[in-house]
């Protein structure tokens, strides 16, 4: 007998730089309550876009320690490495519609200018080979200055980077992380995305694409980051250790209890599913803190 479930389809999409550490668990652990709590769907896409930051074996060893804290997935694993046709295809169409334009403008130009790029090519006619390509932001209808999150609430984005035309495909030809999450998560249908708070400043620039694109957006759930020290967060650039496969318990309740849910003494003493199947009873958004960094020590 086939699950039946709702319409709620969420997803975990980590980058095979590194292997699941505690911050990485936080954010498939939250996105996969959110869905089963609502018998909704959860999807796993590994984002391997980007080869000179991949290790190599990572990919397979993120879904190894996901079964092992019992976070099993729907659906076949999608992996953007295999999804170049679909987002050259939407590259093509913001061309037809004049919604990007090819930049040439190097990081030093745009560092002398303040940082912030101002539109120099925006108006020229330059080849799309060899340059980079940016989304003309000039072409919405209203800039994205701010969006609703479901546990932060209210986000004011700057307007100056709200208006700034970002790059969606690069000089060396590799898809920028904001156009490839974008169409992964369109083509999807995720309707939730749930992740870190180090994200949030982006979800500006993916809105955009969804208004050029006419496409409905999902909503979003930022969680709070795992921080060594103050807006140190751990990630995997930052060198954190990789979360045991073998004793999984311990790290999965730590992270429960991170999330503002702590699991009783009855079944804190079992096994993963076990403890998976209580946080899916439990688990209530509002329990969650809502602050964007909390200060952990990690053994």
């Amino acid at each position: 007998m086939s699950q039946a479930f709702s319409n709620y389809v969420g997803r975990f999409a980590p980058s095979p730089s590194g292997p699941l550490h505690f911050g990485s668990l936080v954010a498939a652990l939250g996105s996969y309550l959110q869905a089963r709590s609502q018998q909704g769907k959860w999807l796993v896409r590994i984002e391997d876009i980007d080869p000179p930051r991949e290790v190599a074996g990572v990919a397979e060893d993120i879904l190894q320690t996901l079964q092992a804290y019992g976070l099993i997935w729907d659906d076949e694993v999608i992996y953007q490495s295999q999804q170049s046709e679909h987002y050259e295809q939407v590259l093509q169409t913001l061309k037809r519609q004049q919604l990007s334009y090819a930049c040439s403008c190097t990081r030093k130009i745009i560092k002398q200018q303040g940082g912030l790029y101002l539109g120099a090519c925006r108006h020229k006619a330059q080849s799309h080979q060899g340059n980079a390509l940016r989304i003309n932001v000039s072409k919405l209808s209203q800039p994205i200055t701010h969006f609703f999150d479901q546990l932060q609430g209210q986000i004011k984005l700057d307007k100056q980077q709200a208006n700034e035309d970002f790059i969606i495909k690069r000089k060396d030809g590799l898809y920028a992380y904001n156009l490839a999450v974008t169409i992964d998560d369109i083509n999807q249908g995720i309707s939730e995305i749930v992740r870190g708070a180090d994200l949030l400043l982006t979800t500006g620039k993916q809105l955009s694409i969804y208004q050029l694109l006419e496409q409905k957006p999902p909503t979003y759930v930022h969680l709070p980051l795992a921080i060594t020290k103050p807006g140190v967060k751990l990630s995997k650039q930052n060198h954190a250790l990789a979360i045991d496969k073998k004793n999984p318990v311990p790290t999965l309740l730590k992270a429960l209890d991170f999330l503002g849910h702590q699991v009783p003494d009855s079944v804190n003493k079992k096994d993963c599913n076990t403890i998976l199947s209580w946080a899916i009873q439990h688990w209530q958004l509002k329990n969650v803190p809502k602050e964007t960094e909390i200060l952990v020590a990690i053994e």
